[in-house]
């Protein structure tokens, strides 16, 4: 669950979709360059293993604070915390 803002954040794949106008992954405008080294191109790479959930402490697949079940469950997103749902009335488990 993650906000709008948050939502052009989302990493992109690799490879480019070439038959889809407007998808996240194609090389127009501004988008991934052609033939680059992965390796060499990206300074500040996402490390899986040292992001954790700030509520439950578990490993986290994307870049964040919390992990989605958390974020859920308190209704905010999962990339920058903002508020996003009112869980007030909702019946949730604490697991």
């Amino acid at each position: 669950m993650v906000c709008g803002k948050c939502e052009k954040k989302l990493s992109k794949v690799i490879c480019p979709d070439p038959y889809k106008e407007g998808a996240r992954n194609t090389t127009e405008g501004g988008g991934r360059k052609l033939n680059e080294n992965k390796l060499l191109s990206k300074k500040n790479r996402w490390s899986p293993l040292a992001a954790k959930c700030t509520v439950c402490k578990s490993t986290l697949h994307q870049q964040g604070q919390f992990c989605q079940s958390c974020a859920y469950q308190k209704g905010v997103c999962a990339m920058c915390g903002k508020q996003i749902l009112d869980t007030k009335n909702y019946k949730q488990s604490s697991r």
